[in-house]
């Protein structure tokens, strides 16, 4: 077993830094190792940009542009009311067991439960949306559709386009 205060790196793992352009006789001066002239040659060089061509004009400078992607638009992530079916009767069905259960993953804004499926035990489903056709099938199975608040960078957004 080793001392943490007398570790240190196995034999050969640290090495001296190449240092270039030090003489004719370091085998690495006036050209550095990096040849005569070109683009290789010269400082600040584009050969390592991510979408560089050799000087053609990039692709994604050459397709056209298309659309708009909303910045401030709410991620929604959609549970259908088959789901559901996995919670026991007259369970609380609300986000944190929605995570609890993996129906959803990940981050998200607003949660949104959907017809698809059919249910047929007495849940109570607390979310921020629910098509007509959730509701339907939720009240039609005994439970209860509770909406809770949207969240508040919907509410900021309609702040600034009233203003």
């Amino acid at each position: 077993m080793d001392i943490l205060s007398k570790l240190q790196a196995p034999e050969g793992a640290v090495t001296k830094k190449l240092r270039v352009g030090r003489g004719v006789g370091s085998g690495f001066g006036k050209t550095a190792g990096r040849g005569q002239k070109g683009q290789k040659a010269r400082a600040g060089g584009n050969i390592n940009k991510k979408h560089f061509q050799g000087g053609q004009t990039p692709i994604q400078r050459r397709l056209p542009k298309r659309g708009f992607r909303n910045p401030l638009a709410d991620i929604v992530a959609n549970v259908n009311v088959g789901a559901l079916e996995s919670f026991e009767d007259g369970a609380q069905v609300d986000v944190i067991a929605l995570h609890a259960s993996r129906l959803v993953q990940g981050r998200f804004d607003v949660l949104k439960i959907l017809g698809g499926g059919e249910l047929t035990k007495k849940l109570t489903v607390t979310a921020h949306r629910f098509s007509k056709g959730a509701i339907e099938k939720i009240e039609k199975a005994g439970g209860k559709a509770i909406v809770l608040a949207q969240p508040a960078s919907q509410d900021n957004s309609a702040d600034a386009s009233s203003s």
